[in-house]
């Protein structure tokens, strides 16, 4: 078989599983005589590892995606594969655009990881497509990604916090918690977690207005450019498939990575707004966006260190500081 996997020094926090553990995955899913032709690992995903399957005797290839051993996985990313399988019952109305599970294997018996075999999606991904269109071109897909999220946030779910599992009955506790467990991974890789300690305690001094959100909509937890696939000869930027919802959680729409990308810059993103509707832009509701951005700036520092971007780790202190001071 053509293994081709990406090359990483011993530390760093991706770390390839061999070729003949893929083989043993496809035997198990496909049946004994299963044989594979080449796996290429793809460069696209910063979590998990994500191959291309060819296998012999089959018309189009699998995906197949690793997660991280468990004693790597943060506490505030724990088993976030796990909780992308609960979460493909509730994205039902965009099911036409995702892949499709063939298989999943939680017991560790023939890899020692989290794994899931996948359906391919056609198209290209976003990011290396998306510049071969005129800017003019651009808010067509700003456009569908709008409709696309509205689509998934009108899906309300039986809980607060993360699909899998019980959840929390309030927002305020759902949103606490998260802080909380990213404070403790901070601490864990000795980086200082003072500041989202602090962003927690006013959301605990203030939970009445966390908990002004008492219906748990649907968040696609990731979904932005990198995470969607555009059809390769289409006059115009047109989304086929999006992927990896392995942060879906129940909450307050605003919360939504989705929507903090789309708010990011005033450019060819505006015309998401057309497609997903008017934010709420109370004193509450901004109050509340304060808090989420503080939890994705935490987030984004732990993302930083795991990829070994200390100039970016330290200028994520400036921002929180700057949203610390706006918070109180």
């Amino acid at each position: 078989m053509e293994f081709r996997p990406i090359n990483r020094a011993p530390g760093t926090f991706q770390q390839s599983v061999t070729a003949d553990e893929i083989q043993q995955v496809c035997r198990r899913v496909f049946g004994g005589g299963a044989r594979v032709d080449a796996a290429v690992e793809l460069g696209t995903g910063m979590y998990n590892n994500v191959y291309q399957v060819v296998m012999a005797g089959r018309p189009h290839p699998v995906v197949l995606r690793v997660a991280p051993e468990e004693d790597r996985q943060f506490r505030s990313e724990r088993s976030l594969m796990r909780n992308e399988l609960a979460s493909l019952p509730w994205l039902a109305p965009i099911a036409h655009l995702m892949p499709q599970v063939i298989a999943a294997d939680w017991t560790g018996q023939v890899v020692a990881r989290d794994w899931m075999v996948q359906t391919h999606l056609d198209g290209v991904p976003a990011p290396e497509h998306l510049g071969s269109y005129p800017r003019s071109a651009w808010p067509g897909f700003f456009q569908q990604m709008g409709a696309i999220t509205r689509t998934v946030h009108a899906v309300q779910g039986p809980h607060f916090g993360p699909v899998a599992g019980l959840g929390y009955a309030t927002w305020s506790e759902a949103v606490i918690v998260s802080l909380e467990d990213i404070a403790a991974d901070l601490d864990g890789v000795g980086l200082d977690s003072t500041d989202v300690r602090k962003v927690a305690a006013v959301a605990d001094h203030d939970r009445a207005v966390l908990n002004e959100i008492t219906e748990p909509r649907l968040l696609t937890g990731d979904l932005w450019t990198v995470n969607s696939m555009l059809d390769r000869n289409a006059a115009a930027p047109t989304i086929t498939g999006v992927l990896d919802f392995d942060r879906c959680t129940f909450g307050d729409v605003q919360a939504d990575w989705t929507i903090r990308m789309a708010r990011a810059k005033k450019d060819e993103r505006t015309a998401f707004w057309e497609s997903y509707g008017r934010l709420d832009r109370s004193a509450a509701a901004v109050w509340r966006a304060r808090i989420y951005e503080a939890k994705h700036l935490g987030a984004i520092r732990l993302e930083r260190h795991r990829l070994g971007k200390a100039d970016a780790v330290g200028e994520s202190y400036g921002a929180m500081a700057d949203l610390l001071a706006e918070l109180t």
